[in-house]
This record gives C-alpha cells, structure tokens and sequence, in this order.
C-alpha cells in the first residue's frame, strides 16, 4: 500500500491527515484521534525525517484520554506501528509525509 502525504493510521481506517510539519500537530489536527480514543492506547508520531518532541500540553491532553504518546522519525514509525498492531495491541499512527 503506498500513500502520499501525511496520514492517520486508527482502528477505523486510515485517512488522509492535513498535518504537514509538526508546528501543524495539535488537538484540532488530533480530533479524528480523540474521537476514537476508546479503542487506542498507544500513538505513535512520525514527526518526519528526524524526531521532534510534541508540545507538552498536548501530550498532556491525550494523557487525559488514556492515550500513551510516542515520538519518532516517519520511517521509524511505519515498523513499529506495523510491529505492534501486528501482537494485537491498540495502537494508532500519526504519520508525517516524508519528501
């Protein structure tokens, strides 16, 4: 499967995400996220060609709604995401388009 620019991997599908630099992430990019925070536990960030630390406040926001954050590289990001939706867990993918 291959797909051009940046995307959200969630337990419903995944979908087209506007987000195109990590100054673009926040709650309101998140919202399809949020919506389904039910049924994830774990996000994962691909924040592009090198790993940049989301803001504070929203890691707190998704802390609020049970959902564990972690940043890292795009390319880092695809296996791992693969990796562990592949044991079962609930895992979502937040997913920065790479050049």
């Amino acid at each position: 499967m291959s797909h051009t620019g940046s995307i959200l991997c969630l337990p419903s599908g995944i979908w087209r995400w506007s987000a195109a630099t990590v100054a673009d992430i926040d709650v309101a990019s998140l919202d399809r996220v949020f919506a389904e925070s039910a049924r994830i536990d774990m996000l994962l960030v691909g924040t592009g060609r090198t790993l940049v630390p989301l803001p504070e406040a929203l890691r707190w926001r998704l802390r609020d709604v049970a959902i564990g954050v972690e940043c890292m590289a795009t390319g880092v990001a695809i296996p791992t995401w693969n990796l562990l939706l592949g044991e079962g867990r609930r895992v979502a993918a937040a997913l920065l388009a790479v050049d």
